[in-house]
């Protein structure tokens, strides 16, 4: 990955051009963790501000949940905050997008503090990238502007989910089954029981049984590999091996992420 990219704080105090964001920005999405309501407060005014779509969380196990059900730009995390730290949410990311094959989102980590705070402490937590506490808008422009994609790589509408996330398109389920019908036939089926089964799925690991987790688990992976869950059958097969080796209570973390994307991914599919 190499070095971090600083705030370019000084740059930005010296520019006295105005803040234009560009269009495309408006398409994109950032999730913002931190902690300390006020910063919370002013990140969401800035992004606003830029054009960007964003979600707020108050600390790194929200902001990991909040991962896990939708795809994310671009995230802005704090490096001290209580239930989760920001390192950790950041490990826990780049491990989720190890286990479903996802794109590497940009981490930028927001400090106050570099002296424990440090670029190779963020490194090795996978950051990519960090913000010095006070922010401003032109600092936070200038980083975003490093680190968003630009409008060349930026699809629209149902592209855009399929891209982004991994998942399929309409367009490339019908010219893999060979008709429109065939393709609402196909979507109809799975997601009635692929819904069951995820109901199943969270009643067996509420209950930690470890034998009908598993089974639900490999019902969902038979569905999943017919149009392609972006990982979420590799993964399923990988929690199918955990679960009935160490029991349920030990993955609960896995097997919540998981069922968060799967959730979203259902949803994704009923709207093709």
């Amino acid at each position: 990955m190499g070095s971090l990219s600083g705030s370019t704080a000084g740059a930005s105090r010296k520019s006295k051009s105005p803040v234009t964001p560009p269009p495309h920005w408006r398409q994109l999405h950032v999730l913002v963790a931190e902690d300390h309501s006020a910063h919370r407060l002013l990140l969401g005014c800035l992004l606003q501000k830029l054009g960007l779509d964003h979600e707020l969380v108050a600390d790194g196990y929200l902001g990991r949940v909040a991962y896990a059900r939708r795809p994310f730009d671009l995230v802005i995390t704090d490096c001290q905050m209580p239930v989760m730290d920001g390192y950790s949410m950041a490990r826990a990311i780049r491990q989720y997008e190890h286990h479903f094959d996802l794109r590497r989102v940009p981490i930028i980590a927001l400090t106050a503090d570099l002296q424990n705070d440090s670029p190779q402490r963020c490194s090795d937590a996978g950051i990519d990238a960090w913000l010095l506490k006070p922010l401003t808008l032109e600092q936070l422009r200038a980083v975003l502007a490093r680190w968003l994609p630009d409008a060349d790589h930026v699809p629209i509408g149902e592209e855009l989910v399929a891209r982004v996330s991994g998942w399929p398109a309409r367009a490339s389920l019908v010219a893999t089954f060979g008709s429109e019908q065939v393709v609402n036939q196909l979507l109809e089926n799975l997601l009635v029981e692929a819904w069951q089964d995820h109901d199943l799925l969270g009643r067996a690991c509420a209950a930690l049984n470890a034998s009908l987790t598993a089974e639900r688990l490999h019902r969902l992976t038979g569905s999943l590999v017919f149009v392609g869950g972006a990982g979420l059958e590799s993964c399923a097969v990988r929690l199918i091996e955990q679960v009935q080796r160490d029991g349920v209570s030990a993955h609960h973390a896995e097997l919540t992420l998981f069922q968060a994307r799967l959730r979203t991914y259902l949803d994704y599919l009923s709207t093709l």
